[in-house]
């Protein structure tokens, strides 16, 4: 597992401020081709990282590790459990973990013309717009500050160069975590997503069992069982089919991978092979954290 982690010196507003008007004014024509796709969402991206800029100041609060603000970021595949294990240190570090899918199904589920235009990309694993992603997690950042929370862990987001700029340019984040995953385990975990219709869990029904050969060891990673009472309310989610799912591995080959560079050259980015199922990745991402020997840690 190769692990480049260094923290940078936190930039002066005066610097933030004016890198960020600079790259916003230099990156407003292209970023909608960066993407593939438009939606006649009427948002701006200029406006969109100004309310970001904005919404990503937060104030300093009581925190179990020495009063740090963890700003984290998540990298790795559709699929790969970013969620999954965001969500773990979200609760071990007591920091919202904020996903940016999750705020892209949220606006799926209202009514309207965005709102099937959305659709219409997701469903076939197309990328979203850079100005209408930043501007749902500007006021996602926006309405946490307003509850009073302190640092985050950024799940989904960035995804392209071009985010990931906009981001450098109005905070500071402190680690960027790239999970990796087997391309085979990765197509298994994702036909066998399933969510509970009534109370909104996750589970997966796949059980990975991958022989090892001289390259690489086996890997098994069992499913996620729901309970009974979830049991006859799983539903799959639309996007969850193997055309779909290669589709949006494909384009993240394209356009994420370039990400992972990004920070890669500033010295913030910690790869992260999974070795096999929760059981066995937990204690070692944690080992990798540096954070095996906080007493939180058990959280299973």
């Amino acid at each position: 597992m190769a692990v480049s982690h260094r923290l940078f010196r936190p930039a002066t507003t005066t610097v933030k401020k004016t890198f960020s008007s600079f790259l916003i004014r230099s990156l407003s024509s292209s970023s909608s081709s960066s993407s593939g796709s438009s939606l006649d969402s009427k948002i701006d991206l200029e406006e969109a990282a100004a309310q970001l800029e904005k919404s990503s100041s937060t104030s300093p609060s009581p925190s179990p590790y020495k009063g740090r603000n963890f700003h984290w970021v998540f990298l790795g595949c559709p699929g790969v459990g970013k969620g999954t294990y965001a969500s773990r240190l979200s609760s071990l570090l007591g920091v919202p973990h904020i996903a940016t899918g999750d705020l892209v199904r949220e606006e799926l589920s209202s009514s309207g013309l965005l709102s099937s235009q959305l659709k219409e990309l997701v469903n076939h694993g197309k990328l979203v717009p850079d100005e209408f992603i930043i501007s749902l997690l500007s006021k996602r950042l926006q309405a946490g500050k307003e509850k009073g929370e302190s640092g985050y862990i950024l799940d989904g987001f960035p995804r392209t160069v071009t985010q990931a700029e906009i981001l450098e340019g109005v905070t500071n984040i402190d680690l960027v975590i790239n999970l990796k995953l087997r391309e085979e385990a990765l197509l298994a975990k994702c036909l066998g997503r399933r969510i509970c219709s009534e109370c909104g869990a996750n589970y997966n029904v796949a059980c990975i069992d991958i022989k090892g050969d001289d390259d690489s060891p086996r890997m098994y990673m069992p499913p996620l069982l729901p309970p009974p009472d979830c049991e006859s309310k799983l539903i799959s989610r639309a996007d969850d089919t193997e055309e779909v799912v290669k589709e949006r591995l494909r384009i993240y080959n394209k356009m994420t991978q370039p990400v992972e560079e990004f920070y890669k050259k500033r010295g913030k980015l910690l790869e992260f092979e999974l070795p096999g199922g929760i059981p066995e990745s937990w204690p070692r991402l944690l080992r990798a954290l540096h954070l095996e020997n906080d007493k939180q840690s058990a959280i299973a």
